[in-house]
């Protein structure tokens, strides 16, 4: 499939990942709808930063992805969705579970139902490594087992079958994308690299982070989008979940070494109990298989963990971009 002149619209738009893709999609010629989470202060997130030539070709709709008559409404005459919109903080989900149901469950059903009635012509559903849990065997491919050990993942382990449900009810053209955990300019802060990175640009040396044993799978954002376009383009994945993955690993302490050492080598790590998970919900080990990606498409990563990292603090040393993170206090 060929994305140029496709209508195409991205919910989530605003947040991190959701802009990106926006960004990547302009590049690729589609015309894009960027559905973004509706505010009265009628700001747009990430999208407020695009230069005046993207924002000029990027149409805005402001809507709740809980509100089946507003998802729809953003879905008609539109050829693709990229359905990103989700509540995805882990902490946070043990607070208030609830809206991770509404949210990510009902807003993934909100998507699928109106793509079925609007006869569109092809649905990308973003899931999350989270959904594993900790590896029962490296590396993880889209056959292990899932294991909902948060609100967060059971809530996207429910998106998900509901997406693979409408395929194998109704025939639906969906596709269920699992990028491992993505890094890079304008992640939120209660992720752990803009955690470090924040703290030690803010003169912080004693940096505090929680359990520093569990690896992950780092993916720097603009990989990841190229997997999401690269799997769009492939219809031989419709109706199939599809890992992207750098297929390695490197534990929590190692990461917080590697960015001390870029911005700071006098710096330490203390450990802060109220950032520890409860031992049960902690996924201790992701590395993913990217074996499928691979073989349906030409993806491939561009970017070395080391010089992930260096773009992304670039990016973070820019005064108007690290004076919205609050480092001082612990962000869910």
């Amino acid at each position: 499939m060929d994305l140029k002149g496709k209508r195409v619209l991205v919910t989530g738009a605003d947040g991190f990942i959701g802009s990106h893709l926006v960004e990547r999609l302009l590049e690729e010629g589609a015309d894009v709808k960027a559905f973004v989470c509706y505010n009265s202060f009628n700001t747009w997130g990430w999208i407020d930063t695009f230069s005046a030539d993207q924002l000029d070709k990027v149409e805005i709709f402001s809507g709740d992805i809980r509100d089946p008559n507003g998802t729809r409404e953003a879905m008609k005459k539109i050829d693709i969705v990229f359905h990103l919109a989700a509540l995805i903080a882990i902490p946070f989900s043990y607070h208030s579970p609830d809206s991770y149901i509404d949210t990510n469950i009902k807003g993934t059903l909100n998507v699928v139902q109106a793509a079925r009635d609007l006869d569109i012509e092809r649905i990308l559903v973003t899931s999350t490594s989270e959904v594993y849990g900790t590896a029962q065997h490296i590396p993880i491919d889209e056959k292990h087992a899932r294991q909902p050990q948060s609100p967060y993942s059971a809530s996207k382990i429910g998106a998900d079958c509901i997406a693979e449900s409408f395929h194998k009810s109704f025939n639906l053209p969906v596709t269920i994308i699992r990028p491992f955990n993505t890094y890079g300019p304008r992640q939120s802060a209660r992720a752990i690299i803009p955690t470090i990175i924040t703290q030690l640009l803010n003169g912080i040396e004693e940096i505090k982070l929680g359990e520093l044993t569990p690896t992950r799978d780092l993916l720097y954002v603009k990989d990841t989008v190229n997997g999401f376009v690269e799997i769009a383009k492939c219809d031989q994945l419709i109706g199939q979940d599809c890992n992207i993955a750098t297929q390695s690993e490197i534990t929590m302490e190692g990461l917080a070494y590697e960015l001390i050492q870029q911005i700071n080598p006098n710096a330490s790590i203390t450990i802060d109990q109220q950032r520890l998970r409860p031992e049960k919900s902690e996924v201790f080990r992701l590395c993913g298989s990217n074996k499928k990606i691979k073989q349906y498409t030409p993806w491939v990563p561009q970017y070395t963990l080391k010089s992930g990292l260096s773009e992304t603090i670039t990016w973070f040393k820019n005064p108007e971009n690290l004076k919205q993170y609050k480092a001082h206090i612990y962000n869910l």
